[in-house]
């Protein structure tokens, strides 16, 4: 079973993050940031990943820890879940449109971390959300996962559909690339025989 739970606690935040790569999409998170549980929950669906997480953040000061660190722990979750890589097919890439907005996530879940971020913003707050955590989030999660992760806003205005829109991408990728490859099942999907490093 790909399954996996992290607990992260900092003198900032205390996470809990409980994952199963081979679920249907359920979700339960409870962050305290709403738009952020929004997105974690699009997340949840798309990737067809079931998810729990329980975040307590400095709320108080601003949002920025509890994003980064739900990012850094599901990232972490994500890479104890998904173990060796064998006999997933490690590639995955979406083009979401969605209302206005279109956008491109490609990933490869090689065991080397790297993020390139091609999505700007023309609002600085959806609702009482800084737009910039989106990419703080991101970041936090490709690094903790291991994951080479494109991002690209081709089209859009709304702020809360290119955020949404890129959640939903990156989910979206992440299920091709966690799916079993019919054809090498028992194989680790590099020349090299790891993925680990």
């Amino acid at each position: 079973m790909r399954r996996a739970k992290i607990a992260r606690s900092t003198s900032e935040t205390e996470i809990a993050v409980s994952i199963n790569l081979d679920g249907t999409g359920n979700y339960n998170n409870r962050t305290g940031v709403g738009f952020f549980d929004h997105m974690l929950d699009q997340l949840a669906r798309h990737a067809l990943i079931d998810m729990e997480i329980s975040a307590k953040g400095d709320l108080h000061i601003d949002d920025h820890h509890t994003v980064e660190d739900v990012g850094i722990a599901l990232g972490k979750a994500l890479a104890e879940a998904v173990g060796d890589k064998r006999g997933i097919r490690r590639y995955g890439s979406c083009l979401l449109p969605m209302d206005d907005t279109l956008v491109r996530a490609a990933l490869d879940l090689s065991g080397r971390p790297y993020l390139v971020w091609k999505v700007e913003f023309a609002a600085a707050k959806i609702g009482t959300f800084d737009t910039e955590l989106v990419r703080e989030f991101f970041t936090a999660f490709a690094t903790h996962g291991g994951i080479t992760l494109h991002v690209e806003k081709l089209d859009g205005i709304n702020a809360h559909h290119i955020a949404e829109a890129a959640f939903k991408a990156v989910a979206r990728a992440l299920r091709d690339a966690l799916e079993t490859d019919p054809h090498k099942a028992d194989a680790v999907p590099s020349t090299k025989g790891t993925l680990s490093e």
